[in-house]
């Protein structure tokens, strides 16, 4: 089943806290507003001043040279990693991480870039050693290594700097360029308490995403240098996401960047307080603002049912369930699903 499916039957028309994903949220009227007032020119021709402003204003907070508005986080990181690696080339990361698990072996199918995927360890960092040792010779028989692909938060996982300092000098050591999947990269400065350049310098890249717990409707940016922005620039040419007015769609960024960042611990927060009420009826794991929840016997089919008709709505999933909180779940929210919860298992 596709764990972002909705329950079938249930209507999100009678929903008032949907736990689904942080990527469910809606534009509020402010952004609204700022979406409908941007100033806009033809992005394709490099004239659009809201895109412009965007690129420019990711870039200079995170450190980097330049960015990239694209239209997905898969986006942004497939041009990347396309801008990174030559075909018959490797990335080296991550089992469970987003670019191999869940983007459709993309940069194998249409980039012929090869991965080497590893166990990661239950902080969700990579050994150093395991990475170490999956750098491949100088041989023919074997691709070439060129890139560490990480990814900070993991899971909700915040990664500490230091291991992830770790794994980064293990890639440096070897000669790789180094990436991160910052999907959720400001749910990590915000969890790990530090300057939002100090994740960012480990890294010749990092695509972060406006559509998750920034609250954008759509969108990513790849930040890094600028000879590697113009690479993917051109790649992301190649797969269509080339865009005309899309500072429309910028300006929705920026107001996120403006408004919605310093606010995600209150995410973190109510990610707590539901995880706790969880406690007495089963497994539970919560790190910033996602909750992996196992009762006894796993998910059923009626929990997600139940849960709808208590105005919360949850995936399809069975065994476990992901819980992800968000700026559009309330306290009132919040409280309608501990009452599920305990209605269900009491």
């Amino acid at each position: 089943m596709n764990q972002y499916a909705q329950v079938e039957g249930d209507s999100p028309a009678n929903i008032i806290c949907d736990l689904r994903s942080d990527t469910v949220t809606r534009p509020d009227a402010a952004m609204r507003k700022a979406m409908a007032d941007a100033d806009v020119g033809d992005d394709v021709f490099g004239d659009d001043p809201t895109v412009n402003l965007l690129e420019a204003t990711l870039a200079e907070r995170l450190g980097k040279e330049a960015g990239l508005f694209l239209t997905s986080g898969t986006q942004s990181n497939f041009v990347g990693m396309l801008a990174h690696c030559a075909r018959g080339e490797e990335i080296i990361t991550g089992r469970p991480y987003h670019i191999y698990k869940y983007e459709a072996k993309g940069a194998s199918v249409l980039g012929g870039i090869g991965f080497e995927a590893l166990d990661v360890a239950e902080d969700g960092a990579l050994n150093p050693a395991d990475i170490a040792a999956a750098v491949k010779e100088d041989d023919p028989h074997m691709p070439i290594t060129r890139l560490l692909g990480l990814e900070n938060t993991h899971n909700g996982m915040a990664i500490p700097l230091t291991r992830l300092g770790d794994a980064v000098q293990a890639g440096r050591d070897a000669g790789l360029a180094v990436h991160l999947d910052g999907a959720r990269y400001f749910n990590a400065v915000a969890a790990l308490n530090c300057p939002e350049t100090a994740l960012a310098d480990m890294f010749d890249s990092v695509s972060i995403c406006l559509s998750k717990g920034l609250g954008a409707p759509v969108g990513s940016v790849l930040v890094g240098p600028q000879d590697l922005i113009d690479r993917a620039r051109r790649y992301r040419k190649m797969l269509g996401g080339g865009t005309r007015q899309a500072g429309i769609l910028a300006a929705a960024g920026l107001h996120a960047l403006d408004h919605n960042t310093t606010r995600l611990t209150e995410d973190h927060s109510r990610a707590t307080a539901l995880a706790d009420a969880l406690r007495p009826y089963g497994s539970v794991q919560q790190a910033t603002n996602m909750i992996f929840f196992t009762p006894p016997g796993g998910v059923t089919a009626d929990l997600p049912h139940h849960m709808a008709a208590h105005g919360v709505q949850l995936t399809g999933a069975t065994g476990t369930t992901r819980l992800v909180l968000h700026k559009d779940v309330t306290d009132d929210g919040l409280q309608a699903a501990i009452t599920g919860f305990r209605s269900y298992f009491d």
